[in-house]
């Protein structure tokens, strides 16, 4: 199946953002700007790490924001944030955090094969870096290898 397809609205390079609620909104408003999701999906994966901790902080400067699929997701959708100040969220080791991937997908099957494809993608350690420095879109999907 694949990632989803990463469009420019939910891409945001070079971000502020002063806390990790604030990094969350920005991955979340991301994912709303490309007609993945709605605002409540933002407010579930904020309050994923406010029930469960920084789980998400998944690999040293990468955060895989995400929540479960419901009636908050319109359609897959993938979303990239890059911060220009890393961001805390309180992991003990992959801490501090430079980006931050959005993951929506509207169905459990899906949800589980997407979590496989980033964890695939990510486990070349030099990925997050590349994406952190990234410029424009298109390097970032080419990075990642999804289309717009």
């Amino acid at each position: 199946m694949g990632l989803p397809p990463l469009p420019d609205a939910a891409v945001l390079l070079g971000a502020t953002a002063p806390t990790w609620r604030d990094a969350m909104r920005l991955a979340g408003g991301a994912l709303v700007a490309s007609g993945a999701a709605t605002d409540e999906y933002t407010d579930a994966m904020v309050g994923m790490v406010e029930e469960h901790g920084p789980y998400i902080v998944i690999s040293p400067g990468l955060a895989f924001a995400h929540a479960r699929p419901g009636g908050a997701v319109l359609r897959d959708g993938l979303a990239v944030v890059t911060l220009a100040s890393p961001v805390a969220f309180g992991h003990p080791h992959n801490d501090p955090v430079r980006v931050v991937l959005g993951l929506a997908v509207a169905g459990v099957g899906t949800h589980l094969e997407s979590i496989g494809e980033i964890a695939n993608l990510f486990n070349d350690a030099t990925v997050t870096g590349r994406i952190a420095d990234a410029t424009t879109a298109d390097e970032v999907r080419t990075i990642m290898g999804v289309s717009a």
